[in-house]
């Protein structure tokens, strides 16, 4: 058989570039294709803040916090809930990543250059008590360099893998099917599309310039999921969070599209759990987009309230930055798809982050001047102070009546009733006069506080929603915003991909590999039904990792 490379590696985001250098660094000769240009190398990972969920870390230490595998272990799998046969990888693979997190991946990824930001983060503590979802201590490692710096680790090794003749790269190379013959995969075939040159993540044409086939000993697919394909994820939607919203907005670029999902499935690869999915409630319209329906989530802190459509406040554990998808599915039985918060210009300074790499330009430009006006400057980021002046989804206001009104506007009906709200609040307000307080979430805010980390920049002093000596006051209309696909193609511990086939004792499909989020991040969904944050970026290095690796053993027999 004619081959062309030892591996071919299909997607030249995150989890295609650690796949690749691996792969090459044992000797492999791997060719990298990739539909958009070469603008996009990185993927969805250069858009992202770049946390890292990593366990019992010096970081961690130096904070007063105490860590272990154990306890790692018993919140992962609080918050999976695993519950099917078809589980059974998906398990091992979560086992085998906390093992990872808590055991040699610091020390990996620093020694290919990737450096932290000091202070570890806690973007979501997810339920109310120990056995639920949610990290229990903090873990969200981020990137000094946000996703630009966990790319740039990653290019700059296969960069210099293509100097030395061991890695190719071919962008707008799109595969249309894999080959597969005698029940092996041998290679792939597809089209090639016209020079492109959009900006990243901008969308480009699809213009079918010629046809192209190639073979290889292994093909590893790392084409990332569906959050930019609204069809497919309305398919996908799990009873379980109710009627899928009308309205959706997109946190990822529409090349993240899912087809390679369905050509895999089409050659024989086995796909499981593709009803579990991660989506923000917390999401804005990009007042500056880069591609259509861009979104952007809000990353808060807990003092915010949050009032669902109609006014009503949110019940517990619906708080700020505490349980995602379970908030999800409580805003769907409301029977609207968006929510509000209202806060203060002091709750906004200290709390609101925005997730991206284009929204911290402190941290994504390693400036540590800009990141000290974080704890003490008198405005929030500038990224935040933008979009509270030109997003379309924020109003502002001296007062509560003006505020209601705007929201209202917002919205295109009349659904807020300001004493309605004003009561709430003031009820909330009270609980502020004493240490003390029956008021849940005022409970949380003063907790977060004991936390340095939370203290210093993420969580605002506690005081009253209603004093204008905080204001202006400030409202956040609140949409549903895809992200993450955590159910995909099945795979063992090395990524090899299992057939189709009913039931349990699915054979592997020789020469098939997938890592990154079309495998569900590993397994077909080592997430189980809910993630913890920092657990995306880290689970397309360790899938790619081991799959990278296995393809090297593989191959060379």
């Amino acid at each position: 058989m004619n081959q062309e490379a030892d591996a071919i590696v299909i997607g030249a985001g995150l989890a295609g570039l650690v796949a690749a250098t691996e792969a090459a660094a044992a000797g492999l000769r791997v060719v990298v294709l990739d539909q958009e240009s070469e603008a996009n190398i990185g993927g969805q990972a250069f858009w992202s803040l770049g946390g890292l969920y990593m366990v019992d870390t010096p970081e961690q230490r130096r904070l007063g916090v105490k860590d272990s595998f154990d306890l790692a272990w018993a919140d992962w799998q609080g918050s999976a809930g695993f519950d099917r046969d078809e589980d059974y990888w998906p398990q091992k693979w979560a086992r085998a990543y906390v093992e990872f997190a808590a055991g040699e991946k610091r020390d990996w990824l620093r020694g290919l250059g990737l450096k932290l930001f000091p202070i570890v983060g806690w973007a979501e503590r997810g339920g109310i008590d120990a056995s639920s979802h949610g990290n229990s201590v903090p873990r969200f490692h981020i990137t000094w360099g946000t996703g630009p710096g966990v790319v740039e680790v990653f290019e700059k090794r296969a960069r210099a893998m293509v100097a030395e003749g061991k890695i190719t790269f071919k962008f707008r190379h799109q595969v249309d099917d894999l080959i597969v013959e005698n029940g092996s995969c041998v290679g792939v075939i597809g089209s090639r599309l016209a020079e492109d040159d959009a900006p990243r993540g901008a969308p480009s044409n699809r213009d079918v310039t010629g046809t192209f086939e190639m073979r290889a000993g292994a093909v590893i697919v790392c084409s990332g999921g569906i959050g930019g394909n609204l069809d497919l994820v309305r398919a996908s939607w799990p009873k379980r969070l109710g009627k899928a919203p009308e309205h959706m907005i997109k946190g990822v670029p529409a090349h993240v599209d899912g087809r390679m999902i369905g050509i895999s499935e089409q050659a024989g690869a086995n796909t499981i759990n593709k009803d579990r999915m991660w989506h923000y409630v917390e999401g804005v319209r990009n007042w500056d987009p880069i591609w259509p329906d861009h979104a952007i989530r809000i990353l808060p802190g807990p003092s915010s309230m949050w009032f669902d459509a109609t006014g009503k406040r949110m019940k517990a554990p619906n708080y700020p930055g505490y349980d995602s998808l379970g908030a999800l599915h409580d805003i769907m039985e409301t029977g609207y798809d968006y929510t509000w918060f209202v806060l203060t210009q002091s709750i906004i300074k200290k709390e609101f982050a925005l997730s991206g790499s284009e929204q911290n330009p402190d941290l994504t430009g390693r400036n540590w001047k800009m990141v000290l006006g974080r704890a003490f400057g008198p405005k929030a980021t500038g990224p935040v102070e933008a979009f509270k002046e030109h997003g379309d989804d924020f109003a502002v206001a001296e007062t509560l009546d003006e505020l209601v009104g705007k929201m209202n506007g917002i919205a295109g009906n009349e659904m807020l009733q300001v004493d309605d709200l004003r009561r709430q609040i003031a009820d909330r307000d009270r609980q502020i006069d004493n240490k003390f307080t029956k008021d849940q979430q005022v409970m949380g805010l003063r907790t977060f506080r004991n936390y340095i980390g939370d203290k210093l920049i993420r969580t605002a002093k506690p005081h009253k929603i209603l004093d204008p000596k905080h204001g202006p006051l400030i409202a956040v209309k609140l949409n549903i915003l895809t992200r993450k696909t955590l159910g995909g193609i099945e795979t063992d511990l090395g990524g090899r991909c299992f057939r189709r086939a009913e039931g349990r004792g699915a054979e592997v499909m020789p020469g098939l590999y997938a890592a990154g989020e079309v495998s569900g991040f590993g397994g077909g969904g080592y997430h189980g039904y809910r993630a913890l944050e920092g657990t995306f970026l880290g689970g397309c290095i360790f899938s790619g990792c081991q799959a990278g690796r296995a393809v090297a053993a593989d191959v060379t027999g």
